[in-house]
């Protein structure tokens, strides 16, 4: 149908952004060079303390999420058997009375 805007994707919740360095950059941008901050909690540029405020040209790259490397999930270690989930290693009886009652 014409005139319908087309669908976008979902925005994520937590999408960040970094500071890509000018030529020249202050010691502020260098410190802040490989971080990812959320979008909500960025700075304005050019830094306090910028050393050369008038000429900054460092910006800010946006990125999706603000995780830099793989997920953990994916790369998880096996459970140790001390945590499985076979055995009920409570001690005690629950209060319910209907764990009271199939005492």
């Amino acid at each position: 149908m014409a005139g319908l805007p087309k669908p976008q994707p979902p925005r994520r919740r937590f999408h960040a952004i970094s500071i890509v360095a000018g030529p020249n950059p202050c010691a502020q941008v260098k410190a802040l060079v490989d971080t990812r901050l959320l979008t909500l909690e960025a700075p304005r540029l050019p830094l306090v303390g910028c050393t050369n405020p008038g000429g900054c040209r460092c910006k800010f790259q946006h990125h999706e999420d603000r995780r830099s490397g793989p997920r953990r999930s994916g790369s998880r270690a096996p459970m140790r058997d001390d945590w499985s989930m076979d055995g009920n290693r409570r001690r005690s009886p629950g209060r319910r009375n209907v764990d009271l009652a199939a005492k």
